[in-house]
């Protein structure tokens, strides 16, 4: 998993309440394990028509936001099915940050394992963010993890909270088999200890 310590982009805006999984990324697209290929389905029911084509006014078909790093989202971000494939779809169009004044706990946490940071911040701090995306490309947000800060375009400062261990995890990029690779020397040694004890198993 990549690291997570700073990040400066554009970032879209998507001022809806109660996005969920499925519109993140729908039902028809989960039969795929692999956590590649899922950005071109992002938001696919609001990104195009049925017959394929892009729908111009979309926040991520505009060419301001085509390489957006950010999305600025309404409340309950991520409600829904538990899918982990809405993290993979928004990670491989590029989105590394969401911003939102709440999430879905299990999208909230499967962000943390996939190498996104999920800032929720109260309303009235989202809406200025949300203002300032609404600017394009010119107006680029910047993400410090390690500040925990949220610097806008005009370099007014926004603090915003986080666990420390999905902090530590995201700054150094580890998800959760990282961890527990983190612990191979302890593993190898219990291991041995066991197979010494018990060498009939």
């Amino acid at each position: 998993m990549d690291k997570f310590t700073t990040l400066t982009g554009v970032a879209a805006p998507l001022p809806l309440v109660n996005v969920d999984t499925d519109m993140i990324i729908p039902k028809q697209y989960l039969k795929t394990i692999k956590r590649t290929g899922l950005g071109v389905a992002l938001f696919d029911e609001m990104r195009y028509t049925p017959e394929g084509a892009e729908i111009p006014d979309f926040v991520l078909n505009q060419p301001a936001y085509r390489s957006a790093q950010i999305l600025v989202a309404g409340d309950n971000f991520g409600c829904g099915s538990s899918r982990e494939h809405a993290p993979w779809a928004l990670l491989d169009f590029g989105i590394r940050c969401v911003i939102a004044p709440s999430f879905a706990d299990i999208f909230y946490n499967n962000c943390f394992k996939n190498g996104i940071l999920p800032i929720a911040l109260p309303q009235d701090q989202v809406d200025r963010v949300m203002e300032d995306a609404k600017r394009g490309e010119n107006a680029r947000v910047g993400i410090d993890l390690e500040a925990q800060t949220v610097t806008l375009s005009d370099g007014s400062v926004i603090g915003f909270e986080i666990d420390p261990f999905q902090k530590h995890c995201l700054l150094n990029g580890l998800d959760d088999i990282g961890l527990s690779m983190e612990k191979t020397a302890h593993i190898d040694a219990f291991e041995a200890k066991a197979a010494a004890a018990r060498p009939w198993v």
